[in-house]
């Protein structure tokens, strides 16, 4: 079986092709980082008019390295939930419309199970059942997985996701978008300990929830009171970078007095507080419900220290550990390959199917 995969959540426009024994063909993503680099974050406009731009030319390519025709193609999944909702829209249409006109069978997947289903795909076992732990830009979430489609939530963030946090704190400092990789850059340099940041929630061993706009706030009226001494000692201003420069000025003045020193332990300290958080919880979770398998998923996962604090953690609560290669943590098309597991179940759409869009869709579809 020959299955191209489309995924259009957020930013990233892929396609993939997977067959049934999970053996990945191709695999094609198409970047919009450029694009929002501007404005410190994605802007769901700019993001569903690149996706009408580049979705054709993405599943053409994904199809030629896989050196199929779309003859070939056995089935077309699409992630339709959740996401946002022009991005959304674009995929399913581009999905729909290949069923339609090659009278394919139509798949749908869930992208917060897809980036679960990553580590299946990845360490090439059977990981369920698993506390599974969906962390990026836009989720923070863990959820008990007992098989690859079926999720129960157990907490998640109620305010800012962990990845929205790095690109806005990212922001406060001058450092460039998107925020994840340029703080873990940065943070290399600084001393974690340096500032005792908080970690909400985390001492509270009766939720499975995260808070990050707290943490966040911390990190800004440390900015402003560094930023300001800074200026008192007349210090040498350092140049903006292109990001800095084209924030609101309260975000970029007091980052703008702040050596490098200084940038580096804040965002150190900030980095090991939201670590700190996500793995506390994850630990709580496995041992609230009795699991000894934790799967991580999502753009944050690729951070290395991240990765680092999880294995000591796996190794010392003697839990095993599945955290996908980089290049499946960020938005991609080969965790589309989880609609497999529907369609063996019998799970076909028809050409009715909508989106979902949103921040919380990982319920059972």
């Amino acid at each position: 079986m020959n299955l191209l995969t489309i995924e259009t959540t957020c930013d990233e426009t892929a396609a993939a092709v997977v067959t049934d024994r999970l053996e990945v063909l191709s695999s094609v993503v198409a970047s919009q980082d450029k694009l929002h680099e501007r404005f410190g974050g994605v802007v769901p406009e700019i993001a569903s008019r690149a996706h009408v731009e580049r979705v054709l030319p993405v599943i053409d390519e994904a199809l030629r390295k896989a050196n199929l025709k779309l003859a070939d193609l056995d089935a077309v999944a699409v992630a339709n939930t959740p996401g946002l909702a022009g991005s959304l829209l674009v995929g399913l249409t581009a999905a729909k419309s290949l069923c339609l006109a090659c009278d394919l069978p139509l798949l749908a997947v869930n992208h917060l199970q897809a980036h679960i289903y990553a580590c299946r795909l990845a360490s090439g076992v059977d990981v369920f059942p698993c506390v599974g732990l969906v962390v990026s830009g836009g989720h923070s979430n863990l959820y008990r997985c007992a098989g690859p489609t079926d999720f129960s939530r157990l907490g998640g963030t109620i305010d800012d996701a962990a990845g929205e946090a790095f690109d806005k704190v990212a922001s406060l400092l001058g450092l460039s978008y998107p925020g994840g990789p340029s703080i873990e850059r940065a943070a290399c340099g600084g001393d974690p300990r340096r500032h005792r940041f908080p970690r909400p929630l985390l001492d509270d061993p009766d939720r499975l929830d995260f808070s990050f706009s707290g943490l966040k706030t911390a990190v800004r009226y440390l900015v402003e009171k560094q930023g300001a001494r800074s200026r008192e000692q007349g210090a040498k201003k350092p140049r903006k970078s292109i990001s800095d420069a084209r924030l609101p000025a309260p975000n970029r003045v007091p980052s703008g007095w702040l050596p490098a020193s200084a940038v580096a332990d804040i965002a150190a300290s900030f980095q090991e507080a939201v670590i700190d958080c996500l793995v506390g919880k994850s630990e709580l979770a496995l041992a609230k419900i009795g699991f000894h398998t934790l799967c991580v998923g999502g753009g944050v996962a690729a951070n290395s220290r991240f990765r680092e604090r999880l294995e000591v953690s796996a190794k010392s609560g003697h839990y095993t550990l599945h955290v996908p290669p980089l290049t499946l943590c960020t938005d991609n098309a080969v965790m589309g390959a989880i609609a497999i597991e529907r369609f063996r179940a019998g799970l076909v759409e028809d050409l009715s199917l909508d989106i979902g869009p949103g921040p919380e869709r990982a319920a059972n579809q």
